[in-house]
């Protein structure tokens, strides 16, 4: 009996199912083209398995189901508000909060309080909407990411880390007055997931206290960093997951969250900040693009599910399942040799497509290319994250990162492992098909954002 294995199970049972559609090879092909082969184009009515993005999609409990019925629509004073305020305080320990529609709704405030013409804005590796809206308001990002994110083959624990001689040096070269805020994402994204430890968040703020400059949090997947921080680092293996997450927001000032993702919502973000002086101009401005500031752009019932929401991300049994599931499709793919960022993220399974495609240069958009392989080989949505989703310097040229990834992002409470299999397998038959695939050119791109609207024709 010692040697048979323990699985783990997910803590919840179903009491509601949604079907699902079945689309033949004939109708991917159609709705494809007609997509513009951007697997964003494309209607979920199309859509099998829709692992587009883990934001706004995952299964709400019986509990916020029933927060739902208890939505205060007052358009001042929502008593919602009111408890979304406390269980901020409570479980992340900022001094305020004001809600927003979505996480960038809290980005465009926040840019606009923090961020001057010329300022420099030193980060974890840059986020789409985040550098967005930085250098809308004037600002210019920097990475200050460790080399080993860059690389898709490197297992260093926590990829997520800063390099501290990279901010050192931006410091010294624009100054401290020039640096409004390092924006720190926990789970990088664009990285493939990769946490970052708390001794690397300790000694950054070391060394941004020194210096008086400010830590800003992108906490949109908090818990998912605090588990691996739980499983891989030394003196908190014992942590309850909700203490792990507590400490990590004490050694910043404040923070943007699109609770779309850990706090399991459809809708819903907020801006957390412990300046007053901040927080006034935000409940100002909040007005002006949001909503009152008892609101944000959000119904009632909406603030009572995320604050449930967040209540139930940061339990142990919850977190070790959803991880746990986008671990499971990770190794299951790496059966099928498939080429995957290492070590596996905490949303979602990072394809490597230089790797997977390596005949494709990145001017002909391998990532791209792939999603919409996966899509016609199975009706499983998947999205890119490469050159498409990095966009274009301010002189016109494409940023090309050196990861060029399709990101299989799972949403939390909604498929079960047999749909792991089905994915794994269908990215399996492409792989076995690779080489005869051919690259892409773009036909459409829009000022902004391409990666959400841009369109495709196959070489």
């Amino acid at each position: 009996m010692k040697n048979i294995k323990r699985s783990w199970a997910e803590p919840y049972k179903m009491k509601m199912v949604e079907l699902m559609k079945m689309t033949t090879p004939a109708q991917r092909k159609k709705a494809m083209k007609n997509a513009g082969y951007n697997t964003f184009l494309l209607k979920s009515a199309d859509v099998y398995i829709d692992l587009l993005t883990d934001s706004g999609t995952s299964a709400m409990s019986d509990h916020q189901w029933s927060g739902m019925m208890m939505g205060d629509e007052a358009y001042a004073g929502s008593r919602n508000f009111y408890h979304l305020e406390e269980v901020v305080k409570n479980v992340y320990g900022y001094k305020y909060m004001i809600p927003t529609h979505q996480g960038r709704g809290a980005e465009n405030i926040l840019s606009k309080i923090l961020i001057k013409a010329g300022d420099i804005i030193p980060g974890n590796m840059y986020f789409t909407t985040t550098r967005l809206h930085q250098e809308l308001a004037g600002g210019k990002f920097e990475d200050i990411i460790i080399d080993e994110a860059h690389d898709p083959e490197n297992e260093f624990p926590f990829k997520g880390n800063v390099d501290l001689n990279k901010l050192e040096k931006l410091i010294k070269k624009y100054g401290a007055k020039k640096i409004p805020y390092v924006s720190i994402a926990t789970s990088v994204n664009m990285a493939g997931g990769q946490p970052i430890s708390m001794k690397n968040l300790r000694e950054l703020r070391t060394l941004t206290k020194k210096h008086r400059i400010r830590i800003i949090h992108d906490m949109t997947r908090v818990a998912e960093n605090a588990y691996f921080i739980q499983q891989k680092e030394k003196g908190y293996e014992h942590k309850p997951v909700k203490e792990i997450v507590k400490e990590i927001c004490s050694y910043t000032d404040g923070a943007t969250m699109s609770a779309k993702k850990d706090a399991l919502v459809n809708i819903g973000g907020f801006l957390a900040i412990n300046d007053w002086d901040v927080y006034e101009e935000a409940r100002n401005l909040v007005v002006v693009y949001e909503g009152l500031h008892t609101y944000g752009g959000l119904a009632g019932r909406d603030m009572e599910a995320m604050a449930i929401g967040i209540g139930e991300s940061v339990s142990d049994d919850h977190i070790r399942a959803r991880v746990g599931q986008v671990i499971y499709l990770g190794e299951k793919m790496m059966e099928y040799d498939i080429p995957i960022v290492k070590p596996i993220g905490g949303h979602g399974v990072f394809v490597d497509a230089k790797k997977f495609l390596p005949h494709i240069p990145q001017d002909n958009f391998p990532a791209q290319t792939l999603a919409s392989e996966v899509y016609l080989d199975s009706g499983v949505r998947t999205m890119e994250r490469g050159v498409v989703s990095a966009g274009r310097k301010a002189n016109g040229e494409n940023y090309y990162p050196k990861l060029e990834l399709v990101r299989f992002t799972i949403p939390r409470r909604v498929y079960t492992q047999a749909h792991m299999d089905v994915i794994a397998e269908s990215a399996a038959r492409v792989y076995e098909r690779r080489d005869k695939i051919k690259g892409m050119k773009m036909v459409y791109e829009p000022k902004y954002l391409r990666f959400f609207q841009a369109r495709f024709e196959k070489l």
